[in-house]
């Protein structure tokens, strides 16, 4: 948990303070000063007495008790120092900037283990190293970047990399962010983003701020960043998180940065699905959906959006389709009163445009309408720039005044940023963010609006055979896949449906089990992995002549070491999978089956454990869920046993947390039934 000496300290001590500004250390000693930190500064250099007007201490030894020490010293220097002023100086809270330590190689990730010891000794908090520093509404103890605006109410953000926290800043000045306040845990050797985010819930307060900000390279804590940012959301708080190193040369990237591995970024993706987090894929989608969410909430797909220019109008208009909004038309009575009201030439069908002579007053005329007038309306884009031959003030004004007053939110598009600057900044100045391109503003709008939700739900309990289950995982050998006997064990003792099947291991087995096959069947090799790529597997065998023929070309296939026989079932093949991630646990993946899930590629994937509405929005979330309802005269299939079998997977993984991999591929899906038809289980 966040102590006091670094939220709010009393005293501030500057390890390698400096005069010249551009040095960290004269950089955060300027911003202290310029954010009027009204309380003591303690500047520390051998070779000054006075730096930037306050009194420098020449060694450390000579310092009061100070609750907070920034470090801006060379990091061989840094352990040393920590352990004098924890010991000496009632020191709790550190800030270092320092770099050279895990982040560069081993030799440095000894020193900050070191360093780790040192602060968990003396019970303190570390910000760092490798960090930019710590902005509040309390003082700036930063060292790079502008210093935004800073209101209670504005934005939280933590971000694990200093540089990407300077350039997403300076992004959000320029649209009229707000920010309560700003954590850079550079290595996050204790305090990480994890225990940010364990603060924020703690303190959460519905007075505060309620829009938070994740730049993020890894998840170190998938559990804790789990449980704080779910209980976030559940008590109001909307989060929006930038995860880089979704690829694999990004996650090579980020493990030399930060000098950890990257998570894998299904997992993460399914973390922040869980928990219902926005993900956006760029600074300036980061920065824009935080915008969005300092406005109103949008209840509803129906846009007007309303504007001087007609191109700009069409262009956000047609984003907001691609995105699923509709513009819904505008008619009827009311219409028509309105575009009496304005000049000739005006129109008001949506988008409504009140062409470039538009006036102040029918801007707000028009949001008036909007508001209380147009029921199939839910919300409102203003579009509202010049060619620069009038002032935009008093637009500007009516339009904050509509912005306040107004149930249905209204986002703001200032797209002339050079002629109107002044104007800007005093719209900005009234509490507002702007956006300066509509089609932007679209996406950042869906991306809100579409992301998954948090569902808040327990997982039902089963009848399950748990003493077979645990007996399977650990008599079979780790890294291997389980024999089809022990499959077939496992699907029984979770009570999932399986087909019925004939193990054959020799040709005389076919006369032992001749009576009680019913063809047409299928054969499939036992052995190889991949049935259908070593030509392992024969359908719509009709008699036992064709049965015995097919046992002898599937038997010689190389690896083969028998062959399973199943009726031939007729429905749609869907496809389960399971994989672990390691600290994540196990995702689940849902899709079409057979051939489908390699050549479609359409899989939706949830993090286990869940209940049944996250199973139910697991299946509706595949591309082609109209062929899982029914389409053009094919029935539906069975969607309560598909989400009952779903369910059993995921208290599988509970059960069996060892399960590496698992594949149900086909099921055999009707609108009364669903058969599990080819298994495999593996264990790590």
């Amino acid at each position: 948990m966040l102590n006091s000496s670094i939220l709010n300290p009393k005293s501030i001590a500057i390890i390698g303070a400096s005069n010249d500004i551009t040095k960290p250390g004269g950089k955060v000693l300027k911003n202290l000063l310029f954010a009027n930190f009204s309380k003591n500064i303690y500047p520390v250099n051998p070779k000054e007495s006075i730096i930037q007007g306050l009194k420098c201490y020449n060694n450390i030894s000579q310092l009061p008790e100070t609750d907070c020490a920034i470090l801006a010293i060379p990091a061989s220097a840094v352990n040393e120092t920590v352990q004098y002023l924890a010991e000496n100086k009632n020191t709790r809270g550190f800030i270092v900037f320092s770099a050279g330590f895990g982040e560069l190689n081993e030799e440095g990730k000894k020193l900050e283990n070191e360093l780790k010891a040192i602060i968990k000794k003396y019970n303190a908090n570390l910000i760092g190293p490798n960090s930019i520093g710590v902005l509040n509404t309390n003082y700036a103890g930063v060292f790079a970047g502008a210093i935004p605006k800073l209101e209670i109410k504005g934005v939280d953000f933590v971000t694990g990399s200093g540089a990407t926290a300077v350039f997403i800043v300076e992004q959000a000045i320029l649209r009229g962010l707000p920010f309560s306040s700003v954590y850079s845990v550079g290595n996050s050797a204790q305090i990480g983003v994890e225990e940010v985010l364990e603060y924020w819930d703690e303190t959460f307060s519905s007075n505060g701020a309620k829009v938070k900000m994740i730049y993020i390279e890894q998840v170190h804590n998938p559990e804790k960043f789990y449980k704080h940012t779910s209980s976030l959301i559940k008590k109001g708080a909307k989060i929006i998180a930038l995860k880089a190193g979704s690829t694999d040369s990004g996650a090579r990237a980020v493990s030399s940065h930060t000098g950890a591995l990257a998570g894998s970024d299904t997992a993460v993706d399914a973390l922040f699905k869980k928990a219902g987090i926005i993900r956006s894929f760029s600074r300036d989608e980061l920065v824009t959906v935080a915008c969005v969410l300092m406005y109103r909430e949008l209840h509803g797909k129906n846009l007007a959006v309303i504007t001087h220019a007609g191109g700009p109008g069409i262009l956000c208009t047609d984003q907001l389709i691609k995105d699923g909004f509709k513009v819904p038309k505008i008619e009827g009575t009311d219409a028509k009163d309105l575009l009496d009201e304005l000049f000739y030439g005006s129109s008001v069908s949506n988008p409504i445009d009140f062409l470039a002579t538009g006036t102040p007053e029918q801007l707000g005329l028009i949001l008036d309408y909007v508001e209380n007038k147009f029921d199939n309306i839910d919300g409102s884009i203003v579009i509202y720039g010049t060619p620069g031959l009038f002032d935009v003030t008093p637009a500007y004004d009516i339009l904050n005044e509509k912005i306040n007053n107004s149930k249905k939110p209204i986002f703001p598009v200032l797209p002339s940023p050079v002629q109107t600057k002044d104007a800007i900044e005093h719209f900005i100045s009234l509490g507002n963010a702007i956006f300066p391109d509509e089609t932007r503003l679209a996406e950042a709008l869906a991306r809100v609006y579409n992301s998954p939700k948090y569902i808040e739900e327990t997982q039902p309990s089963y009848s399950i055979n748990y003493d077979i289950i645990r007996d399977i995982i650990k008599t079979n050998e780790k890294g291997k896949f389980l024999s089809p006997e022990n499959n077939a064990k496992i699907l029984d003792a979770i009570g999932i449906p399986r087909a019925t099947e004939i193990l054959i291991k020799n040709e005389s087995d076919i006369d032992m089990f001749s009576k009680k096959i019913s063809y047409p069947v299928v054969m499939k090799i036992i052995g190889p992995v991949h049935k259908t790529d070593v030509g392992g597997v024969i359908l719509n065998i009709q008699d036992d002549n064709e049965l015995r023929k097919a046992f002898a070309k599937i038997i010689s296939i190389p690896n083969a070491e028998g062959a399973l026989i199943q009726p031939m079932l007729k429905g749609t093949e869907l496809y389960i999978g399971v994989k672990k991630e390691e600290t994540f646990g196990h995702l689940i993946f849902f899709g079409l089956g057979g051939i489908f899930i390699e050549v479609i590629k359409d899989v939706a994937y949830e993090l286990a454990p869940f209940g049944k509405n996250t199973a139910d929005r697991l299946i509706k979330s595949i591309r082609s869920y109209p062929m899982i309802e029914g389409v053009r005269g094919q029935k539906g299939i069975n969607q309560e046993k598909l989400i009952d079998i779903i369910l059993r997977i995921s208290e599988l993984t509970r059960i069996a947390p060892e399960i590496s991999e698992m594949d149900i591929n086909p099921l055999i899906a009707t609108e009364d039934d669903i058969y599990a038809i080819d298994i495999r289980i593996k264990i790590g």
